[in-house]
């Protein structure tokens, strides 16, 4: 057995008997922040089309510099020899892609300058060869199965075919002095970033026999009202190619005036050629389609599909539109899983995804024809899929392991990959156990419990309830470099997890459930599955336990500080909700405020105001930590200010720390271990 094989065995051993039996005692080091900040991070796999060779994106950061860096790492899958970095990712490299005969492998790198362009190297990655000269950075890219063409995205002014019009704009832009900008519509701002006037769009490039471009980019979205890929994380899941080279099919979602409320993404389809504008394929549907997937015979294209417009949690269903006739049909219509990571089988005959399920997230084969849908993993979350032939790669991850990439046979995965072997060795992941109870109108809710750190038979440990976003989310059984259990497991914490109501995996009706539901529904699960943990793990300190909880969460930590604030001795929120009416005016998807409030705020104020936490702080009397960063558009940072000069006002124990670089989310090492070096010592404060 190699050394791999052994960890692995070993890994799997543990989880078996921590999960069934919470058994063994920690004697190594737990999980820190700093470890978890400078973790390598293995993403985006893609095999070769004879199934011989796999290459996949590696993260590595630099903590001192604080900053990251990608790499392209080669695996030889019939040598079943150790993975080997690719040379040419020195002046970095990420976004791999093969060309259509497996000779090339094609990449995305600025090693020319500022500018993200393709490039190009072979299977040996020693050289490597620019393929594209534009102006503009190369947002996605995807090449056709004839190998004559590229199609790219660009960042382009709409009213200027030429990318290098769009970039002679912005330069004279930048000799202006005035700062003013102009707008007349929104989005003004859209989760980080405010908006320029630019719309991502594609454009063809033809390939020569080396595979390199030749000839001007054509555009194929010339004056089209949306952005392809869609903001802000599209990728080259937005658009495919037909077999024969000569369309292009990709979902968009017009803009006009509605796109802030608006989730009508469409497919459509335009020639590679350029010579006609794009045909709505599914106009007739108002909700959302997307993630086109073009048939191995080309014959067919399977997609995504929601049924109901403004709601962006609703079921994606899988769907097949056959090209000629445009005839189309729901495959998996009594499947209540919600789909991603569309993949189709190598015979076309069936279809792979990926889904939510019971905590989990599952890789799953549906028969094209009849619909059946079985199971091919088990426990963990199947973060991505790769396939050529009968070949299937996955990338894996679970609460005690960070991604790392197998290949499927014979319904079991074998390791390919050990990424932080080293930085992992010494470390013991705390046991965690899945857990049910009966929640709101009697229905089963799920839940994980973690050990803490240092556990010993017999003792009570202080303990933190964990609060996930969404709302239609999950905290399952994943790895997260945000919000990680094993870190707060580390610091001696149990750790106390529950997918209320409005969670994903369980269901549609058990998601639509929280919709208008913010304070009620999801607070009796989150009450309840609180006596059930405590009842069933012994080792779990109710008398000294601190709730946290980020956007979602972070709005029911606001509720809870008014509504149910008598188990805790501290609160942490994270980017929440704190005056909801405010929230629906300042946001920018509205169409998430509208469809969870049930309407305009101007029209149903009392469905904002139901569950405004804004309304109870006058019952507010817990200390409460408050994170809110200054580049969070989704849930702006006057909610968490508001809440904070509440706290101050009232003489209620508080601190605020935000990040004026940082989104919703808290992403540059640093700033990571500075959050949570900060959570440390607010819970140790008020619990221990």
């Amino acid at each position: 057995m190699s050394n791999l094989s052994r960890r692995l065995a070993s890994a799997a051993l543990g989880l078996a008997l921590g999960v069934a039996a919470f058994a063994g005692a920690a004697t190594a080091e737990p999980l820190t922040a700093k470890t978890l900040a400078t973790l390598d991070r293995i993403g985006d796999p893609q095999i070769s089309p004879d199934g011989r060779y796999l290459v996949y994106d590696l993260r590595t950061v630099d903590y001192d510099a604080n900053k990251a860096a990608h790499s392209l790492w080669l695996v030889d899958l019939a040598a079943k020899a150790p993975p080997r970095r690719l040379a040419i990712s020195e002046g970095g490299a990420s976004g791999a892609r093969w060309s259509a005969d497996g000779r090339s492998l094609y990449f995305m790198s600025s090693r020319a300058g500022d500018s993200d362009q393709v490039w190009r190297t072979d299977v040996a990655g020693a050289e490597a060869v620019q393929v594209t000269h534009l102006p503009l950075d190369v947002g996605a890219y995807r090449l056709s199965s004839d190998g004559k063409h590229m199609v790219v995205a660009l960042a382009v002014f709409p009213d200027l075919d030429d990318p290098a019009a769009t970039k002679a704009r912005m330069d004279a832009k930048k000799t202006v002095k005035a700062s003013g900008v102009l707008y007349d519509k929104l989005f003004v701002r859209h989760w980080d970033t405010w908006a320029d006037g630019t719309r991502n769009h594609l454009y063809a490039l033809a390939l020569d026999a080396k595979g390199d471009t030749a000839g001007d980019a054509v555009p194929l979205t010339r004056g089209f009202d949306g952005d392809v890929p869609g903001k802000p994380f599209g990728g080259d899941e937005d658009f495919d190619i037909s077999k024969d080279g000569a369309t292009v099919f990709f979902s968009a979602r017009l803009a006009g005036r509605t796109e802030p409320w608006s989730t009508n993404f469409d497919l459509y389809a335009t020639p590679m050629d350029g010579s006609a504008a794009p045909k709505d394929l599914t106009a007739d549907n108002p909700a959302w389609d997307g993630s086109p997937v073009v048939s191995p015979d080309g014959t067919k294209l399977a997609y995504l599909a929601m049924k109901r417009p403004g709601f962006e949690a609703d079921r994606f269903g899988v769907w097949i539109m056959d090209l000629k006739t445009g005839a189309r049909h729901e495959v998996d219509p009594a499947w209540d899983r919600s789909a991603g990571g569309l993949k189709w089988s190598a015979d076309g005959r069936g279809l792979l995804v990926v889904a939510d399920d019971v905590g989990k997230t599952r890789l799953f084969a549906i028969d094209a024809r009849t619909g059946a849908v079985n199971p091919l993993t088990d426990d963990g979350h199947i973060s991505s899929v790769s396939l050529a032939g009968k070949t299937v790669i996955v990338g894996r991850e679970a609460l005690n392991s960070p991604g790392q990439l197998y290949r499927l046979e014979g319904g079991k995965l074998a390791a390919l990959t050990d990424v932080n072997a080293a930085k992992l060795a010494a470390v013991n992941f705390s046991p965690y156990e899945q857990f049910s109870f009966a929640g709101w109108n009697g229905e089963t809710v799920h839940g994980y419990v973690l050990k803490p750190y240092g556990y010993q038979p017999g003792h009570k440990y202080p303990t933190v309830y964990l609060i996930h976003g969404g709302p239609q989310g999950s905290f399952g059984d994943s790895w997260s470099y945000r919000w990680n259990p094993e870190v707060w497991a580390g610091w001696g914490y149990g750790v106390v997890m529950v997918d209320f109501h409005g969670s994903t995996g369980y269901g549609q009706a058990f998601t639509d459930a929280i919709s208008q539901h913010w304070g009620d529904r999801p607070l009796e699960d989150l009450q309840k599955g609180w006596s059930a943990a405590l009842a069933k793990y012994s080792f779990l300190d109710g008398d000294h336990a601190c709730a946290a909880g980020g956007s979602y969460g972070g709005f029911m930590i606001y509720w809870m500080a008014g509504n149910w604030n008598q188990p805790w001795k501290c609160l942490i929120d994270h980017d929440g909700v704190f005056e909801n009416h405010d929230m629906a005016y300042a946001t920018e998807e509205l169409w998430f405020s509208e469809w969870e409030n049930g309407g305009l705020p101007w029209v149903n104020r009392e469905g904002y105001e139901k569950f405004n936490p804004a309304n109870h702080v006058a019952d507010w009397t817990k200390p409460m930590l408050i994170i809110h960063s200054a580049k969070d558009y989704r849930i702006p940072l006057e909610q968490g200010l508001g809440a904070f000069t509440a706290l101050q006002r009232k003489g209620i124990p508080s601190e605020f720390l935000t990040f004026p670089d940082e989104n919703h989310w808290v992403l540059k090492p640093q700033n990571s271990v500075e959050w949570h070096e900060t959570v440390e010592a607010w819970l140790k404060r008020w619990t221990q």
